[in-house]
């Protein structure tokens, strides 16, 4: 018979080869050597030199060509077939096996085959076995096989903490796919463990199994008989190095599988499109992950194996600069540009400490502040890495990389603790291009316990809302106007003038509202109108002001317990800012309240002269005539243009006044009398036993309620205007007497009683009026004394107002008379006040105060009295002297 040619793919044992076509490796045979028989390796424990005997035959045969010939077969069981093989160099075997003593002649040789040529190589086998024997080699050596060989680890985290940074000697006994394999470490020479390896850092398609929960066999995936067979053919039965990286969450060990000359097989596999990276080993591998992404780019760009079908992503637009407008959260921000307009941007592969995890979401709060006071207002740069597509909930997402001064953001924050690292799926396309760095950035904090990471929790930081109603907003208002420059920050533009300021060191917040300037007011929603410039205004103010930090002097608080004073941005005040772009008008009253007059009334000229925003039709001629007019009237004690001062007299009661001296007056007439006939009709309704019925729900701001006055614990028609559901109370104004207290919700009952409607049956009888002529003092003392004044004058007494003008928002100015007293138009409730020193004539004067010389003149003279007598705010001279 002529000889055969193959190529050795395994050793079996000291005797059994198993061959492969050399065309077609799928192509396999099983050969025994004839005559011989070898140890054989068990699971259940080897025999001696089984391990020696095979391993002689593999270092000699594994990868090699080799001829054979098939001398005879036996039919039973495997159908096996025996034979001789011969290497190139002629060496034959079994003659080089039995001659090194690592296989014994059968017992039965002779009978296997009795042609001439059998006898004469049994003969020759029998001589080179006699040789062996007296000369004690392989498996006559005196002493029996010392090594040890266990396929069961106890501790893998144990056994590779030990083993972990060494290289090991191993041997490749099986690969069950392109990055499983099982190995033979061999500890020392006799000390052996065999057990299963994955390759570190790589997935490969999985090869054709049987599932073992119901048999059923399940095919390979695509090319995952070729990433099988690639690895096969380098690896099975050739001695590699192992480098134990760590342990799988199922218990196999992780490594590094090394090829004693071409290294490490990962990246051959990889650039062969046969595998794909697995970010699970990152932090095992650290920076050799790099060169592992490297290959799989290759295998994609030249789309090789499993990358086929691979499109490459679109190159983005390169790298913008932008400037950060606001923080949304620790991995979303909002990007302006130079045009500004302004964008939303995730960053990529990062995640902000998950609300949903109790362990993390203390830390949310915590890493918004880090990423805000890091970022915000400052310019950085970003490369948009991806889009993620919108899902149930979520938008269509851009994943950008931001770097501000040269530092990764989102490195940063993931090194500080305060995000986490996003696990992608395998085709996701928006992760970071430093998604390795991140990953063992996230492993360093977690181990250094940074943030999110450490066993305790951050200090919760709880702000206490003082604007909630007007009693909390003035016990705090006393602490807060003794401070300047205190420091805050602006959690929220509400409009140009009014924010949400926190103040940290006294954990409180605040609306704050600017003083001496009116802005125009935005729409709150599409379907109401802004006023003229409104929009750019509040646009302007979010641009400059959300999330700054801040500094704000508190002046006074107003009636709803909003605090008024100077926000300073850059250590500039932000109503000047807004003025001198002609975003906002000056309120003269006011302005000369807070001490900034002569600074806002120059921005306000300033935005004149350059037309701007609400400015843009000013016109500097009629300015010219009001100045000459404004001379003219200063020579009578006057300042500005004058207007027909209104002559509409009216019988009023004074029903309330607040703490800044502003009054709730009440018409006297039908209105009166349809009041006392509804709040008769309204007593009686609530003391009928069946008309007890609670509010069904919690009252909303601004909803129509019966509520029991405290006092006389009397029902009375009132408007909610603040809500506290914690405490289950609201803050309440009674509409038809102006004054507010804050209540239990069981002193409320539903107002939806037709003839008790506000709407529709008598409309609220309180009025909001201001008296004219007059500037209280902004002194809370004096302030005290001049409502306290004011209270006691109009207490049950009916007095005439003349109306001297009514503002856009109903406001009435008015000028209160007593009939029975008042015997010309200088005697009146508001000269009492600046006689008894306890207001003055303002300096900036209202057109209708302009226009009324005579009564100017008057009060003057009383003013100027208070002052010589040191009455009221005079007592300690006149504080104007030096303005």
């Amino acid at each position: 018979m002529s000889l055969l040619e193959a190529k050795v793919k395994s050793v079996l044992s000291g005797d059994t080869v198993v061959l492969h076509n050399i065309n077609n490796p799928k192509q396999e045979r099983t050969l025994s050597l004839a005559f011989v028989t070898a140890p054989r390796l068990r699971r259940e424990g080897d025999e001696p030199f089984a391990f020696e005997s095979r391993d002689f035959l593999r270092r000699l045969l594994v990868g090699k060509v080799v001829h054979f010939r098939v001398l005879y077969k036996i039919p039973t069981g495997a159908n096996r077939e025996y034979g001789i093989l011969a290497l190139p160099n002629k060496t034959q075997l079994p003659d080089l096996s039995v001659a090194e003593g690592w296989l014994k002649l059968r017992d039965d040789a002779g009978r296997k085959d009795d042609s001439d040529e059998a006898t004469s190589t049994l003969e020759k086998l029998q001589a080179l076995e006699a040789r062996a024997k007296a000369d004690s080699k392989g498996l006559w050596a005196d002493g029996s096989s010392k090594i040890h060989s266990t396929s069961e680890l106890s501790d893998p985290k144990k056994f590779v903490e030990e083993h972990k940074g060494k290289q090991l000697d191993a041997i490749v006994e099986k690969v069950l796919s392109g990055d499983r394999l099982i190995v033979r470490l061999v500890l020392t020479p006799t000390e052996h463990v065999q057990t299963m390896v994955l390759m570190a850092g790589i997935r490969a398609p999985s090869t054709k199994r049987t599932n073992p929960s119901d048999g059923k066999e399940q095919p390979a995936e695509p090319f995952g008989d070729e990433a099988h067979q690639f690895v096969e053919t380098r690896l099975l039965q050739r001695n590699v190095v192992i480098n134990l990286l760590g342990v799988s969450p199922n218990g196999q060990l992780v490594a590094n599988v090394k090829h004693p000359v071409n290294g490490n097989i990962a990246p051959f596999l990889l650039k062969a499109g046969l595998a794909r990276c697995t970010d699970h080993h990152t932090t095992l591998l650290g920076q050799e992950m790099g060169t592992l992404r490297q290959a799989e780019k290759s295998a994609k760009d030249s789309k090789q194996g499993l990358f086929q079908g691979h499109v490459a992503a679109k190159a983005g637009a390169g790298e913008s600069e932008a400037v950060v407008s606001r923080i949304q959260s620790a991995d979303t921000l909002f990007l302006r540009n130079k045009n500004g307009v302004e964008k939303r941007i995730n960053l990529s592969s990062v995640r902000q400490p998950k609300p949903s995890d109790p362990k993390q979401s203390p830390w949310g709060a915590e890493a918004k502040e880090y990423l805000r006071k890091k970022l915000i207002g400052k310019h950085v740069k970003f490369v948009v890495d991806g889009k993620r597509a919108a899902t149930e909930g979520y938008d269509e997402r851009e994943m950008a990389t931001v770097t501000f001064q040269g530092k990764n953001i989102g490195m940063a924050l993931v090194e500080n603790g305060m995000a986490s690292v996003i696990r992608h799926r395998q085709d996701d396309t928006d992760r970071s291009p430093i998604y390795d760095e991140l990953l063992l950035a996230e492993q360093a904090a977690q181990e250094g316990q940074k943030g999110m990471w450490s066993p305790k929790a951050p200090s919760a930081k709880q702000y206490v809302d003082y604007s909630e109603s007007l009693e909390k907003a003035k016990r705090q208002l006393a602490l807060l106007s003794r401070q300047k420059r205190v420091p805050a920050i602006v959690d929220f533009v509400k409009s140009a003038s009014r924010f949400t300021v926190l103040v940290p060191r006294e954990n409180a917040k605040l609306t704050f509202v600017l003083s001496g300037i009116r802005a125009p007011r935005s729409a709150r929603n599409p379907q109401d109108k802004s006023e003229p410039f409104g929009q750019e205004a509040h646009d302007f103010a979010n641009k400059r002001c959300q999330q700054r930090d801040v500094e704000i002097d508190v002046e006074d608080c107003d009636k709803v317990g909003g605090f008024i004073g100077t926000l300073y941005v850059n250590r500039e005040n932000f109503a000047k800012v807004l003025v001198e772009e002609g975003l906002a008008t000056v309120h003269a009253y006011s302005a000369e309240k807070s001490g900034n007059s002569n600074e806002l009334f120059a921005a306000e000229q300033k935005a004149k002269d350059a037309r701007k925003a609400l400015w843009q039709d000013y016109d500097p001629s009629q300015e010219e005539e009001e100045e000459s007019t404004t001379a003219a009237a200063e020579s009578n004690g006057q300042n500005g243009d004058s207007a027909p001062r209104r002559k509409d007299y009216r019988d009023v009661v004074v029903t309330h006044i607040d703490d800044a001296g502003k009054l709730k007056i009440q018409h006297i007439g039908t209105g009166t009398a349809a009041l006392t006939d509804l709040m008769s009709a309204f007593r009686s309704f609530h003391l009928n036993p069946s008309n007890k019925q609670p509010l069904a729900n919690p009252p909303k701001t601004g909803e129509y309620v019966a509520a029991q006055f405290t006092t006389d614990n009397e029902w009375y028609r009132a408007r909610v205007r603040r809500n506290d559901r914690d405490a289950k109370k609201a803050e309440v104004v009674y509409i038809d007497y102006g004054n507010s207290e804050t209540i239990p919700y069981s002193r409320l009952r539903p107002l939806s009683q037709p003839q008790f409607s506000p709407q529709s049956k008598l409309k609220a009888q309180a009025l909001d009026a201001q008296l004219s002529f007059l500037q209280l003092p902004t002194n809370p003392e004096y302030l005290a004394d001049a409502v306290g004044f004011l209270a006691q004058e109009t207490a049950d007494r009916q007095l005439v107002a003349n109306v001297d003008q009514v503002d856009k928002d109903g406001t009435l100015w008015v000028t209160l008379f007593d009939p029975k007293e008042s015997k010309t138009g200088d005697e009146s409730v508001n000269a009492e006040v600046i006689s008894e020193g306890l207001a003055m004539v303002p300096r900036k004067l209202k057109a209708f105060e302009r226009g009324a010389g005579e009564v100017l003149k008057g009060l003057e003279r009383k003013m100027k009295e208070a002052k010589e007598e040191r009455r009221g705010m005079w007592e300690y001279g006149d504080l104007t002297e030096d303005d």
